[in-house]
């Protein structure tokens, strides 16, 4: 009935309606009814009333809905029935649905025979259908598959529909948009081409989508071909509309990335299968290119209308960069822009969904006008989605099987219930999982990447929208990050390679970008379908606004470069790339940081405190030039790049590794950069490597040895700047290393510390003296920070300092000196007892810089300091030191070496000391005179007040290899030094001339080593001793001592013998019998000691006292007393040295020139005072031949003359009579000797004559000054010595020996006195050799030097004859005094009779004392000798006589002339002459008659003078008148005068029978002639004239007979 009524064209829309109530209500209407229905639906389309028909589709859709909906609910009722349906075999029989239900059949016949229709056949089920479309059939069909997918895919009847039916037919239906070619001519081809239809090819591409969407599964070969088909849709050579068409569709797939996997599953990864995702991406990469490349047919290039219909305002040529003026602003419409080519960007759909427009336009059936830009920006979105989509299921994926795989590996390290064997397959089926899913993750990015990156970076370049640019960066940062954390290397570098190059300038130079993996991808094309897809490196005519211009990082810059706004957005998106995925970017860092590097530089960043980039103005070049807009930008970026190396804390170590490795060899490329310029380097790498350390230190091992090995490199670079920073860098990270809060402690991880400081240590090596300053510094905050905590870190820490070398400049050695101070003073309590030597190891080797003195003197402060604290601490140091060296030196057993350190068999401490005595020794020697003298002064002082600590063997070391090694240097030092003399001191000091040459400076040296080991040798007798080597040491000694006196140096020669001296006082070693006092708290021999003493420990006692030398010994044993006999071989060694130092000094040189050297007064003086104390010791076995050396050397030692200049201090003035210090040595030294024999045994008294004669000789010097070999000396008072011309050459003055002589004459009158009697005095001779020397002085008598000399000979010879001649007369017999006789009387006779002339000047009361003097003599012969004339040899006696008779008529010559009465009679002593000889001529006692007659004959002739001499006068006196006679003439009649009174009073006393007559008959004659004179009238001659009569009373007697009177 309804069926009629269509037929009819009747009620319509109420037929529809009621067609449509019955299907809907209930199922009641099936089968053939059904169709019948159907049929009349669509008969109802296709009719020509509009409303009729669209009424009527909407019936036939929804029946057909209809239809397929109770077939579903069908197989929801029958699913509980049925559990699994049986499986049919696939049957080719198109109508075997007897399997089918009947709800399922209907949809099945239904839906066969639409296929039907649109492939325009007839239907099998609907019949009656009179015409139908395609597109009605394409969007039933379409609507089927859309809504209904679960009745194909669990039905094998619709399924098979699908393949059999539906494809073939889509396929078909294609056919004329693959075959056409937009603008071929039709012509050329022989059967006319079908256009392409929009409708149908829209409908087919919605069902291809559907299919697609909904049953790949089933159809994974359709599948294959539809996609093929939609990517040649895409070409360049299809319609516009069928390009925009197929492009939304591919956009619908790429918002599924499960689909798109399934794709890349099902082709890509099947070998002999077309790589189908690969080819879609591929497509739309070709796609947007070509869009940039070929302008739109129909839509030139220059009319941009289409896309800008909405802005209300035309649009200028693409010349004008998009923009477009409103209103005067400038509004920037997002586009793309490329070689001319501009494309706007329109807003098409939301991210992530794909929604068409124009698959949309089921109404349409011409092909729409597609705006420009549609297509490129539908093309845009499937990349950005394409990219979202993928990289987040993989990233999903990805994250779920880290979880997994952390799960399971924490389970199955917990002790779980289950068996182990489960969790192994678990473990496995997981890998396998794994496995499988990474393949193809991989395949998928491998398959893509070329594609979207060649997309993305054409589209990068072309943007000139910010926020399209975001999108892109985003996209190509999310590819990098994946495929880093696929491990796919390549692909990688390429998209960070696309954003590095986005970051930087237009064809910027920078090799990294075209040299690594980017190389490979710069220059190749992809080939894609035959076609080729070239890589597009950024176009610089791309129309950005400029934001900041800098200099190029380059050798050579060649001018500027300009940053757009663009280039900072990708540096951010590279910043933001290195920041949240560090950790997968492996070698890539290479690329970012090198890309950074250059941004950095061109931005003009430059590198703080911390390794923090700030801001800063370039250095050379024309400045970086920066927009406000980058300026604001700026602390943002190098916050981020600050936060991006902060950020490395959290990757892991192999990543780590990376970014260090990137970052050095970033360096290294500024380093060859920098080379052979001083311009500004690149300090990025620096910079950030200390950043990246920094932030590391909690693992800092891992990285330490790389970063610090590169910076070690930077540090030596030649560019200041480059290596000013790596040593900042370097010193940065070690001070933050050692502040650092590691875990566990520093102090317990030894091996980090030393990692730590390792590289300071190695900063030694480099010689650029700013690094090391740096470095000097860095270890001066570590002392002041972590002084405390170095423990195993000192050595490296004060090898540092010690490595500083005399070259390299004052202000390092000044900073590493400071650390050393700062160590001394503060920190040697806290370093291991171990460190002590090397402390005194670099003190010293600051000592022997000669940079600066001060250092140098203060490191020898320092010495003296560590000495100090060795000393206070010595206890705890022994202690650490033993311990150290018994684990040492197990260590050296197990490894069967000997253990190796210096002084090795003393203890460790004493070695410790031994070095610190080595030290100072060097010092010792060093070349300036300052330093030497302050060390040589620390030495000694430091072994005098420390030297107890050592053992005593160690004395021995120190003894050979510490002082006689530096007294042997200094020694060769000296004797090699120059003479020339030295102008002045540096700078302005001038130089005191004692000092002023090499050889002087050296000398002081000399003189203070020799004093301090001599010193030594006497304080620390008792321990030396001991040793047993101490007389070969003596000797050594001796040597040296012996070496510097003969030196040809005042100082250093009298200092010696000071040394000389200094050890000759020594006491023997203390025996039990005179121990010292002790202090008085204590009552027991030996000090307090600290601390208990054993056997091994060595006492630390408080005081250097005997009693603590005592102490040494008090515990084990008693104190060592060496044999006498060794003591004595001592002893005679130093008399042979002195011996040979006297002789060698003293003898005169052969010739003399100016240079010749004598030695000084105090030189000698010290020489001869040595003897005394050196005597007591050897007095035992001195002999006569030491006897005789010792008065060679006195001898000579007196002869040295002084130079006139230094005489005025040596002698104040010629006439005082004063001994100098050396003339009273050589009296002392034979006063020690006299005694010694005095009190010695009797073999030592021959010994007395010797001595005489050395003192005789001396007596000598009185008149005749000893000569001084061939030299010409003067007198002392000619020596011009006050007015000395600077520079002359000095004269030798011979001195002035008179006193002298004179004490030599007191001493051996003295003892003589003592010694007369000996029997060795008296066999040799004494007596006459003392006459016979003081024959000299008494014959000179008024000429000698002095007058006083002959004076005290008188009275010398006076005393000695007193009490020599008792002894003489004793031994006359025995002859041994024969010679002496006539050696006296000729002394007299010189004496007495001298031919000296007294000087004009003399007074008379001196002449009277003078002559007082003959008198005594005189007095003397006549007690002493003439009494024993029986006991004196005869001749003696008549020699007397004759003397006494020319005495007492001395002044009667025969003629008077004025000289002879010059000489002033001598009346006093002619009349005691006359009384001796009167006396003795008339004594009973004359035994000759010679002697009688001598007698006689003298006063005969007397008699006979005195006669004649008054004759004269009385003569003279007559004639003269009233004038006075000469005074000679008056003096001489007073002498005669007083002769006769003398005789006359003679005679009386004598005998008469001893006086001859006629004698008496001679003088009674004189008296008329006395008589004669009374007239005279000098009142003189009167009184001598009274006292000569007066005598003559007692001849007056009455006259007897004369015979009487004549016999007698």
């Amino acid at each position: 009935m309804l069926w009629q009524l269509m037929e009819n064209s009747l009620e319509e829309l109420k037929l529809l309606q009621t067609v449509l109530v019955l299907l809907t209500t209930n199922t009641v209407v099936h089968d053939e009814a059904l169709s019948k229905a159907i049929v009349l639906c669509f008969r109802l389309h296709f009719t020509k009333d509009n409303i009729t028909n669209n009424t009527a589709a909407a019936t036939v859709r929804q029946v057909v809905t209809v239809v397929f909906e109770r077939m579903v609910a069908e197989d929801e009722r029958h699913r509980d029935i049925i559990e699994q349906p049986v499986l049919v075999q696939g049957n080719s029989n198109r109508r075997s649905v007897s399997t089918l239900k009947p709800c399922a059949k209907d949809a099945y016949m239904l839906f066969q025979d639409l296929c039907q229709l649109v492939n325009a056949d007839a239907p099998y089920w609907l019949v009656g259908m009179t015409e139908m479309t395609r597109t009605f059939g394409l969007e039933l069909l379409e609507s089927v598959l859309n809504d209904f997918p679960q009745v194909f895919l669990q039905h094998q009847e619709f399924s098979f529909l699908l393949k059999e039916r539906v494809c073939p037919l889509v396929i078909k239906l294609f056919s004329p948009n693959i075959k056409f070619r937009q603008g071929s001519s039709t012509s050329s081809s022989p059967a006319p081409v079908e256009k392409p239809y929009f409708p149908i090819c829209m409908r087919l591409l919605r069902v291809v989508s559907v299919l697609i969407k909904q049953f790949y599964s089933l159809l994974v070969t359709e599948c294959e071909i539809f996609l093929s088909l939609l990517v040649k849709f895409l070409d360049a050579d299809k319609p516009q509309w069928l390009r925009a068409v197929a492009v939304e569709s591919i956009h619908r797939f790429c918002v599924q990335p499960q689909l798109l996997r399934s794709f890349c599953q099902s082709y890509d990864m099947k070998q002999h299968s077309t790589k189908v995702f690969r080819d879609i991406v591929n497509a739309l990469g070709s796609f947007i290119q070509s869009l940039f490349l070929v302008p739109p047919t129909g839509n030139p290039a220059t009319s941009n209308q289409a896309g800008n219909n909405n802005l209300g305002g035309s649009v200028s040529a693409p010349a004008n960069s998009g923009m477009v003026g409103i209103g005067g602003g400038v509004t920037l419409l997002p586009a793309f822009e490329y070689r001319g080519t501009w494309i706007p960007i329109l807003t098409i759909t939301v991210q992530g969904s794909a929604k068409a427009t124009y698959l949309e336009m089921l109404d349409k059936v011409e092909p729409p006008t597609i705006p420009e830009g549609y297509a490129m920006s539908v093309a845009f979105h499937c990349l950005l989605d394409l990219v979202r989509g993928i990289t987040s299921m993989i990233e999903g994926e990805l994250g779920e099987v880290e979880t997994e795989c952390q799960t399971t590996t924490e389970e199955a390290s917990s002790p779980t219930q289950s068996t182990e064997q489960q969790d192994l397959q678990s473990t496995s089926d997981q890998m396998d999982k794994e496995i499988v899913s990474r393949a193809v993750w991989e395949e998928m990015v491998n398959a893509c990447w070329c594609g979207l990156l060649a997309a993305l970076s054409l589209l990068l370049d072309a943007s000139t929208d910010e926020a399209a640019t975001e999108n892109i960066l985003k996209a190509e940062l999310t590819m990098a990050a994946l495929c880093g954390r696929l491990g796919l290397v390549t692909s990688r570098d390429a998209f960070i390679t696309a954003i590095c190059k986005g970051s930087l300038p237009p064809h910027y130079a920078l090799t990294v970008l075209n040299t690594t993996t980017a190389a490979t991808l710069s220059n190749k094309s992809y080939s894609v379908q035959g076609q080729s897809v070239m890589m597009i490196s950024p176009s610089s005519e791309s129309h950005q606004q400029v934001v900041a211009v800098g200099q190029p990082l380059a050798v050579q810059p060649q001018g500027t470069v300009m940053l757009t706004s663009k280039n900072i957005q990708c540096m951010r998106t590279l910043l933001n790339l290195a920041h949240c995925h560090g950790a997968v970017l492996g070698t890539s860092w290479q690329l970012v940081l090198a890309t950074l590097q250059h941004l950095v530089w061109i931005l003009g960043l430059k590198p703080s405190s911390g390794g923090a980039l700030k801001p800063g103005r370039a250095v050379e070049g024309p400045s970086t030039v920066l927009t406000t807009a980058v300026m604001t930008d700026l602390p943002v970026i190098s916050n981020i790049l600050s936060r991006l190396f902060e950020s490395s804390q959290y990757l892991d170590d192999v990543s780590l590794h990376h970014l260090i490795n990137a970052l050095c060899s970033l360096s290294l490329e500024a380093m060859d950069m920098a080379y052979g310029n001083n311009k500004e380097p690149s300090l990025f790498a620096v910079a950030k490597l200390l950043e990246t350390g920094l932030v590391n230190m909690h693992r800092i091992e891992i990285l330490w040895r790389p970063l610090t090995g590169h910076l070690l490199e930077v540090c030596q670079h030649p560019n200041s700047r480059m290596r000013e920073w790596g040593a900042e860098a370097l010193t940065s990270l070690i001070k933050a290393g050692l502040t650092f809060n590691h875990d566990p402690p520093l102090s317990q991880n030894q091996r980090l510390q030393l990692l730590l400081l390792n590289p300071l240590k190695e900063m030694s090596n480099i010689n650029h003296p700013d690094i090391r300053l740096k470095q000097l510094e860095c270890v001066l905050q570590i002392l002041q920070s972590q002084g405390d905590s170095l423990g195993p870190g000192w050595p490296l820490v004060l090898g540092v300092m010690g490595a500083i070398r005399n070259d390299q400049g004052e202000s390092l050695i000044r900073t590493a000196f400071q650390c050393l101070q700062l160590v001394v003073t503060d920190f040697l309590p806290t370093m291991p007892c171990t460190c002590l030597q090397i402390v005194v190891d670099v003190a010293g080797s600051f000592g022997l810089h000669n940079q600066e003195l001060n250092i140098s003197l203060t490191s020898i402060g320092l010495l003296w300091n560590i000495s100090d604290y060795f000393f206070q601490r010595g206890e705890t140091i022994e202690k650490e030191l033993n311990k150290e060296e018994a684990a040492q030196q197990k260590q050296a057993e197990e490894k069967g070496v000997v253990l190796n350190r210096p002084f090795h068999p003393a203890p460790p401490f004493d070695c410790l000391w031994l070095c610190l005595y080595a030290k100072l020794g060097e010092l010792c020697v060093d070349p300036r005179p300052a330093v030497r003298k302050s060390a040589g002064q620390t030495l000694f002082s430091t072994i005098g007040a420390h030297g107890t600590l050592l053992q005593h063997s160690t004395w021995h070391t120190v003894i050979w290899k510490v002082l006689f090694h530096l007294l042997d240097r200094v020694r060769e030092s000296s004797t090699t030094a120059d003479k020339e003399k030295i102008e002045s001191g540096g700078g302005n000091i001038l130089i005191h001339h004692s000092r002023d040459t090499a050889e002087k400076q050296w000398a002081e040296t000399w003189v203070l080593t020799l004093a301090g080991v001599a010193r030594i040798f006497n304080t620390r007798r008792y321990l030396l001793q001991p040793l047993g080597d101490f007389s070969r040491a003596w000797d050594v000694l001796l040597d040296h001592i012996q070496s510097a006196a003969l030196s040809k140096n005042n100082e250093v020669s009298l200092a010696a013998l000071k040394s000389f001296q200094e050890i000759l006082q020594i006491v023997s070693p203390v025996r039990d019998s005179d121990k010292p006092e002790t202090p008085p708290v204590v009552n027991v021999p030996v000090p307090v000691l600290i601390g208990p003493i054993s056997g091994m420990s060595r006492p630390f006692v408080r005081t250097d006292s005997i009693g603590e030398r005592l102490g040494r010994y008090s515990s084990s044993e008693p104190p060592i007393v060496t044999d006498e006999l060794e003591d004595l071989n001592l002893w005679w060694a130093a008399w042979n040295t002195w011996y040979r130092i006297g002789s060698e000094s003293t003898k005169p040189p052969i010739t003399f020139d100016k240079l010749t050297f004598i030695p000084s007064q105090p030189f000698l003086t010290a020489l001869i005072q040595i003897f005394p104390a050196l005597y007591q010791h050897i007095k035992t076995g001195f002999n006569m031949d030491d006897l005789q050396k010792l008065g060679v050397i006195l001898h000579s030692a007196i002869s040295v003359p002084i130079s006139s200049d230094a005489s005025p201090f040596i002698l104040p003035s010629y006439t005082e009579a004063v001994l100098t210090s050396l003339q009273e040595a050589v009296l002392t030294a034979l006063d020690v000797l006299q005694k010694a024999i005095c009190v010695g045994p009797e073999n030592m008294q021959i010994m007395y004559p010797a001595i005489f004669d050395q003192l005789l000789a001396f007596v000598e010097f009185s008149c005749k000054p000893p000569q001084y070999g061939q030299l010409e000396t003067k007198h002392i008072a000619n020596a011009k010595y006050n007015q000395i011309q600077l520079f002359a050459p000095a004269e030798w003055v011979a001195l002035n020996y008179v006193p002298f002589a004179e004490r030599s004459l007191e001493v051996v009158v003295d003892l003589y006195q003592k010694t007369a009697c000996h029997k060795a005095v008296v066999n040799e001779k004494v007596l006459q050799n003392i006459i016979k020397t003081l024959r000299v002085p008494l014959s000179l008598k008024y000429s000698c030097p002095s007058e006083s000399t002959w004076k005290l000979a008188v009275s010398s010879l006076l005393r000695v004859l007193s009490i020599g001649l008792p002894v003489a007369r004793q031994h006359a017999s025995s002859g041994k005094f024969d010679s002496m006789w006539p050696e006296l009387a000729n002394t007299f006779e010189d004496f007495l009779f001298t031919k000296s002339i007294p000087p004009d000047n003399l007074s008379i009361q001196e002449f009277q004392r003078n002559e007082n003097i003959d008198v005594e003599v005189v007095q003397l012969i006549s007690n002493e000798i003439l009494p024993y004339a029986n006991f004196i040899p005869k001749e003696f006696v008549g020699q007397i006589m004759t003397m006494l008779n020319k005495g007492s008529i001395h002044s009667q010559s025969s003629s008077f002339t004025e000289a002879e009465i010059d000489i002033r009679l001598r009346e006093e002593f002619s009349k005691m002459c006359f009384e001796t000889l009167l006396q003795f001529s008339f004594s009973n006692k004359v035994t000759t008659p010679q002697e009688g007659y001598i007698s006689r004959m003298a006063l005969s002739v007397l008699l006979k003078r005195s006669q004649d001499v008054l004759h004269r006068y009385i003569e003279d006196e007559r004639l003269s008148g009233k004038c006075p006679l000469p005074r000679q003439q008056v003096t001489e009649i007073i002498f005669v005068l007083k002769a006769v009174s003398t005789l006359i009073d003679s005679l009386k006393k004598t005998q008469p029978e001893n006086v001859d007559g006629n004698t008496w008959a001679q003088v009674i004659a004189l008296y008329p002639t006395l008589v004669e004179c009374i007239t005279c009238s000098s009142s003189e001659v009167c009184s001598a004239l009274k006292e000569a009569l007066v005598p003559f009373k007692d001849f007056m007697q009455p006259p007897a007979s004369r015979v009487q009177n004549g016999e007698s």
